[in-house]
C-alpha cells in the first residue's frame, strides 16, 4: 500500500502577507517552483497541489524539480515519499480542453523524466477533478487519459506503465456531496467492467468554500459528516479503503484550518486522511507555528480516519431537508446583498496569475440569482465590511433547527460550532451593519442572525483584544471611503494582515 499523504500545501491565494521566498505577497508562476521546495523542504508537508484549474503553470514542473533539487528528491522520491498532483481543469465547466490534454501529456512525459534521473516511476500517478457532479465525467476522463497514453505509445515509441490515472472527485456543491458515495458506485463498477480492475482504495475531496458559499456555513458542515460516513459504509461494502480528503483555508467560513486551531481541526474532521495547507496558513503564521502544526497533523490525523461520526438513516434524511431549507434562507441574502459584494471583491488583490476565462473574477461562482467572485474574495470582501460570511443566515437557521428538534444533531456534526462562532465574532463590526441596515432592508436579516447566535448559542459576539478593535476600524475606514468613492485598498490589506488571511 503506497504513502497517502496527509498535508497537501495548495496554491489557493488567500494569503494576507508576503510569502518568505518572494518579493511580494503575488506568487508567479515562474515562483511556484520554490515555493513547492520550501513546503516540502521545511514544512514537511507530503503533498503539493499543481494546480491546472484556471491559472497559468510551468509545465516544465518535474524537470525543474528534478534537476535543481536531484539530492533532496534521491532521499524523497516523487510519488513515492512526497507527491507532486495535479488539480486539472473541469472541461464541463472551462473551455480547456487544450489544458487538460497538456496536463495529460506532462504526466506521461513525467515517467520518462523521472527514469532518466534514475528516480522513482511513475512520480505523476493521480488527478483532481473539481467541481465533479458525475460519475461520467470520471469515467470520461479515464478513457481519454487511456487514449492519450496509447496514443503517445504508438507514435513515440515510448512505454508508459500508466495505462490508466488515479481519479480524485472534488466535490463542491452540498446537494452533490450529499449523494457522493453513489457516484463512487458507478465509477468503481466502471473500473470492474471496463479495466477488470478494483481499486485497493480511494482519496476522495471535499470541498469547505464553495458549499458554504452556495448553502451556509451550518448545512455544509452537516452535510461533509454525513459524506465521510457514507464513504466509509460504501469502502467496507466494496472492500475499498477509503481515504476522505478536507479542502479549506484558514477563516471559519472557509475550514478553520489553521496553525492557531489544529487541535479543533483534528477533532472536527474525524474520518478524514488529508487535509489542505493554504497560502495564509503558510504565510501568515509565524514559521515555527506552522512548522508545530503540520508535524501535529501529521501525526494525528491517521490516527482518526476510523473515528468519524456515525450518521443513521434517519439523520441523513433530516440533514437533506433542512440542508434544502437553510440554503434557501442563505441564498435569498446573498442574493439581495451581492452588488456590495462584488463590488469589495473587486478591491481585493490577486495573489496568483489566473487565467480570465469566465467572466471578471474568472470562475465565477453562481449563487441563486447572481453570479459571485471566488471564495477567497467572497470571504474577504465581506470581513473587510465587518460583516464575516460565517454569520450570514446561520441565526436564523439554528432557530429553523430549534423548531424542527434537530438543534442536538446540528451541535453533534458541527463539533467547533461555538468555537467557530466566537472567532468569526471577533471581527464582527456591528456599527457597520447597522449602518448597512439604514440604509439597504435587505441587511437586517442579518443583524437577526446576529441576535438568534447570541441567544441559542449563549455568546456575545465582538472584538476582544485590542487587534480586534483595530480590525474594526479599518472595517469602518472600508464602508466610510466606499461611501465617498476613494481608495480603501490599504485597510483591506492592513484588515486581512490582523486577521491573518486575506479571506
Amino acid at each position: 500500500m503506497r504513502k497517502i499523504p496527509v498535508t497537501m500545501a495548495t496554491q489557493h491565494p488567500d494569503n494576507a502577507g508576503i510569502p518568505p521566498f518572494v518579493s511580494g505577497p503575488f506568487v508567479s508562476t515562474a515562483e511556484e517552483i520554490g515555493e513547492c521546495m520550501k513546503c516540502f523542504q521545511e514544512l514537511g508537508v507530503h503533498e503539493y497541489m499543481w494546480d491546472w484549474e484556471g491559472k497559468f503553470v510551468d509545465e516544465a514542473v518535474m524537470d525543474r524539480l528534478l534537476s535543481k533539487h536531484h539530492e533532496f528528491f534521491k532521499n524523497n522520491q516523487i510519488g513515492k515519499d512526497v507527491f507532486l498532483t495535479f488539480r486539472i481543469p473541469n472541461i464541463w465547466e472551462e473551455k480547456a480542453q487544450h489544458r487538460l490534454q497538456r496536463a495529460f501529456m506532462n504526466m506521461i512525459s513525467a515517467e520518462h523524466a523521472a527514469e532518466n534521473y534514475g528516480m522513482h516511476t511513475p512520480p505523476l500517478f493521480e488527478v483532481i477533478l473539481p467541481m465533479t457532479t458525475s460519475a461520467d465525467q470520471l469515467i470520461q476522463l479515464q478513457k481519454m487519459f487511456s487514449r492519450i497514453a496509447e496514443a503517445t505509445e504508438n507514435i513515440f515509441d515510448m512505454k508508459s506503465v500508466l495505462k490508466h490515472i488515479e481519479l480524485i472527485p472534488l466535490f463542491e456543491e452540498i446537494g452533490i456531496i450529499a449523494h457522493s458515495d453513489e457516484i463512487l458506485q458507478k465509477y468503481v463498477d466502471f473500473l470492474q467492467t471496463e479495466y477488470n480492475y478494483k481499486p485497493e482504495y480511494l482519496r476522495v475531496f471535499i470541498a469547505r468554500s464553495d458549499p458554504a458559499m452556495n448553502a451556509g456555513l451550518v448545512p455544509t458542515m452537516m452535510t461533509i459528516k454525513e459524506a465521510i460516513a457514507k464513504y466509509h459504509a460504501f469502502g467496507d461494502r466494496n472492500g475499498i479503503e477509503i481515504y476522505p480528503w478536507i479542502g479549506g483555508g484558514s477563516l471559519p467560513f472557509r475550514g478553520a484550518i489553521n496553525p492557531e486551531n489544529i487541535r479543533e481541526v483534528i477533532d472536527e474532521y474525524k474520518g478524514t486522511a488529508s487535509v489542505t495547507i493554504q497560502s495564509a496558513f503558510r504565510t501568515d503564521y509565524p514559521i515555527e507555528d506552522v512548522k508545530t502544526a503540520i508535524d501535529l497533523l501529521n501525526l494525528e490525523i491517521p490516527k482518526n480516519r476510523k473515528q468519524y461520526l456515525r450518521v443513521t438513516a434517519e439523520e441523513c434524511q433530516q440533514i437533506e431537508k433542512f440542508g434544502q431549507d437553510a440554503g434557501k434562507i442563505f441564498k435569498s441574502t446573498i442574493e439581495e446583498i451581492a452588488d456590495t459584494i462584488n463590488f469589495v471583491a473587486a478591491k481585493l488583490p490577486s495573489h496568483r496569475e489566473r487565467v480570465q476565462h469566465v467572466g471578471l473574477f474568472g470562475y465565477s461562482r453562481g449563487v441563486g440569482k447572481v453570479t459571485l467572485p471566488r471564495a477567497i474574495k467572497f470571504t474577504g470582501a465581506l470581513y473587510s465590511l465587518g460583516i464575516p460570511p460565517e454569520f450570514i443566515s446561520t441565526g436564523r437557521v439554528l432557530r429553523l433547527a430549534e423548531q424542527e428538534g434537530i438543534l442536538p444533531l446540528v451541535k453533534k456534526l458541527y463539533v467547533n460550532l461555538k468555537r467557530d462562532m466566537v472567532h468569526a465574532g471577533k471581527y464582527l463590526n456591528k456599527e457597520n451593519l447597522d449602518l448597512f441596515c439604514e440604509t439597504n432592508p435587505e441587511w437586517k436579516p442579518i443583524r437577526e442572525d446576529i441576535r438568534e447566535i447570541e441567544k441559542i448559542l449563549n455568546i456575545e459576539l465582538g472584538p476582544e483584544t485590542d487587534a480586534h478593535y483595530v480590525h474594526r476600524n479599518f472595517t469602518s475606514n472600508i464602508y466610510r471611503r466606499s461611501k465617498m468613492g476613494t481608495d480603501f485598498s490599504s485597510d483591506i490589506l492592513e484588515a486581512a494582515k490582523l486577521r491573518k488571511s486575506l479571506g
